[in-house]
Protein backbone atom coordinates (compact mmCIF):
# COMPACT_ATOMS: atom_id res chain seq x y z
CA UNK A 1 0.00 0.00 0.00
CA UNK A 2 1.14 3.52 -0.72
CA UNK A 3 -0.02 6.40 1.46
CA UNK A 4 0.87 10.08 1.33
CA UNK A 5 1.52 11.90 4.61
CA UNK A 6 1.72 15.60 3.81
CA UNK A 7 4.16 17.76 5.77
CA UNK A 8 3.69 21.53 5.80
CA UNK A 9 6.05 24.16 7.22
CA UNK A 10 4.55 26.38 9.93
CA UNK A 11 5.75 29.22 12.14
CA UNK A 12 4.48 27.76 15.43
CA UNK A 13 4.02 23.98 15.54
CA UNK A 14 2.14 23.89 18.86
CA UNK A 15 -0.27 26.67 17.86
CA UNK A 16 -0.93 25.12 14.44
CA UNK A 17 -1.37 21.69 16.02
CA UNK A 18 -4.06 23.03 18.35
CA UNK A 19 -5.71 24.86 15.41
CA UNK A 20 -6.01 21.65 13.34
CA UNK A 21 -7.09 19.61 16.37
CA UNK A 22 -9.81 22.15 17.22
CA UNK A 23 -11.05 22.42 13.63
CA UNK A 24 -10.90 18.80 12.46
CA UNK A 25 -10.90 16.81 15.69
CA UNK A 26 -7.44 15.40 15.03
CA UNK A 27 -5.14 14.25 17.82
CA UNK A 28 -1.43 14.63 18.44
CA UNK A 29 0.65 11.54 17.69
CA UNK A 30 4.07 13.13 18.20
CA UNK A 31 4.06 16.60 19.75
CA UNK A 32 6.96 18.98 20.18
CA UNK A 33 8.17 22.38 19.11
CA UNK A 34 9.69 21.34 15.79
CA UNK A 35 7.49 18.54 14.43
CA UNK A 36 3.98 17.20 14.93
CA UNK A 37 1.99 14.31 13.51
CA UNK A 38 -1.79 14.72 13.56
CA UNK A 39 -4.00 11.64 13.29
CA UNK A 40 -7.68 10.84 13.02
CA UNK A 41 -9.60 8.79 15.60
CA UNK A 42 -8.39 5.55 14.00
CA UNK A 43 -4.74 6.59 14.37
CA UNK A 44 -4.10 7.27 10.68
CA UNK A 45 -1.76 10.22 10.20
CA UNK A 46 -3.58 12.95 8.29
CA UNK A 47 -1.11 15.86 8.41
CA UNK A 48 2.38 16.60 9.70
CA UNK A 49 3.56 20.03 10.82
CA UNK A 50 7.21 21.06 10.61
CA UNK A 51 8.75 24.26 11.94
CA UNK A 52 10.31 26.51 9.31
CA UNK A 53 14.11 26.25 9.18
CA UNK A 54 14.52 23.05 11.20
CA UNK A 55 16.49 20.00 10.04
CA UNK A 56 17.89 21.61 6.86
CA UNK A 57 15.05 20.59 4.53
CA UNK A 58 15.61 22.77 1.44
CA UNK A 59 11.91 23.45 0.81
CA UNK A 60 11.35 24.50 4.44
CA UNK A 61 14.36 26.75 4.91
CA UNK A 62 12.96 30.18 4.05
CA UNK A 63 9.82 31.30 5.88
CA UNK A 64 9.72 34.55 3.88
CA UNK A 65 8.51 32.60 0.84
CA UNK A 66 4.77 32.25 0.28
CA UNK A 67 3.62 29.15 2.13
CA UNK A 68 1.69 26.66 0.04
CA UNK A 69 2.10 28.14 -3.42
CA UNK A 70 0.73 25.42 -5.69
CA UNK A 71 -0.72 23.40 -2.80
CA UNK A 72 -4.31 22.83 -1.66
CA UNK A 73 -4.93 20.87 1.54
CA UNK A 74 -8.06 18.90 0.68
CA UNK A 75 -9.79 17.28 3.65
CA UNK A 76 -12.62 14.83 2.96
CA UNK A 77 -14.65 14.55 6.15
CA UNK A 78 -17.86 12.84 7.26
CA UNK A 79 -19.36 15.71 9.31
CA UNK A 80 -19.30 18.87 7.21
CA UNK A 81 -21.76 20.72 9.45
CA UNK A 82 -19.79 19.87 12.59
CA UNK A 83 -16.50 21.06 11.10
CA UNK A 84 -18.23 24.19 9.73
CA UNK A 85 -19.54 24.89 13.26
CA UNK A 86 -15.96 24.54 14.57
CA UNK A 87 -14.73 27.02 11.94
CA UNK A 88 -17.38 29.56 12.92
CA UNK A 89 -16.68 29.12 16.64
CA UNK A 90 -12.96 29.63 15.97
CA UNK A 91 -13.69 32.79 13.90
CA UNK A 92 -11.48 31.57 11.04
CA UNK A 93 -10.52 33.25 7.78
CA UNK A 94 -13.23 31.90 5.46
CA UNK A 95 -12.68 32.01 1.70
CA UNK A 96 -16.03 30.41 0.75
CA UNK A 97 -18.94 29.35 2.93
CA UNK A 98 -20.49 25.90 2.50
CA UNK A 99 -21.68 25.39 -1.07
CA UNK A 100 -22.20 22.63 -3.60
CA UNK A 101 -19.18 22.02 -5.80
CA UNK A 102 -20.66 21.58 -9.28
CA UNK A 103 -17.77 19.39 -10.43
CA UNK A 104 -17.70 16.90 -7.56
CA UNK A 105 -21.35 17.14 -6.53
CA UNK A 106 -20.19 17.44 -2.91
CA UNK A 107 -20.75 20.20 -0.37
CA UNK A 108 -17.60 21.99 0.74
CA UNK A 109 -16.20 25.16 2.27
CA UNK A 110 -12.83 26.82 1.89
CA UNK A 111 -10.65 28.59 4.45
CA UNK A 112 -7.08 29.57 5.33
CA UNK A 113 -5.02 28.25 8.22
CA UNK A 114 -2.73 30.24 10.53
CA UNK A 115 0.11 30.21 7.98
CA UNK A 116 -2.05 31.06 4.97
CA UNK A 117 -2.41 27.54 3.58
CA UNK A 118 -5.55 27.09 1.48
CA UNK A 119 -7.87 24.34 2.79
CA UNK A 120 -10.88 22.77 1.14
CA UNK A 121 -13.10 20.87 3.57
CA UNK A 122 -15.46 18.58 1.66
CA UNK A 123 -18.00 15.82 2.24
Amino acid sequence: MTRLETIIAVKDVAKSSKWYQDLLGLKSEHGGGNFEMLADKKGSVILCLHRWGEHDHPTMADSSRIAGNGLILFFRISDLQGIWSNALRMNLEIEQEPHLNGNSGQRQFILRDLDGYYLIVSE
